[in-house]
């Protein structure tokens, strides 16, 4: 069953503001044109949207998606377990190289949120662009 490219997010700054975006480029071996923070390993961010509101609800919070400072953001498909695994993202490919562990920030941003995010992949994944391209918000993922 396919999932749903939910948000596109970029940093403009370490430590700076999330922006929203309706699309971006992936660009092989480096991750999001126009993003920085990133690595050879680690060159997206994800999280799951159902994952997200199940943390809001369990901390009491109403934080936005954002607040995870993921680069995108899906629905309908599970992060869980996918090490090594491919995720097609419209005509583009991710290899999630790991999954993310939450920071001091996330604790920061809502109390409880770091513990919370512990365990099952509830802190999102990583990955390396395999074949870039244009994304947009909409766009169907669905693993390989």
């Amino acid at each position: 069953m396919a999932g749903i490219l939910e948000a596109i997010w970029l940093k403009r700054a370490h430590r700076g503001p999330m922006d929203s975006r309706s699309s971006a480029m992936l660009i092989v071996g480096k991750g999001i044109e126009g993003s920085v923070g990133r690595s050879s390993r680690r060159q997206v961010t994800l999280i799951e949207r159902e994952i997200w509101e199940a943390l809001m609800r369990q901390t009491g919070s109403n934080a936005p998606p954002s607040t995870r400072r993921a680069n995108l953001m899906v629905s309908g498909i599970s992060l869980a377990d996918t090490r090594k695994r491919i995720l097609r993202l419209g005509d583009t490919r991710l290899e999630i190289a790991g999954e993310t562990k939450p920071c001091e920030r996330m604790e920061e941003a809502v109390p409880g949120l770091q513990e919370a995010m512990y365990g099952n992949w509830r802190g999102g994944a990583f990955a390396k662009v395999l074949i870039g391209g244009e994304i947009r918000v909409g766009d169907e993922v669905d693993w390989l």
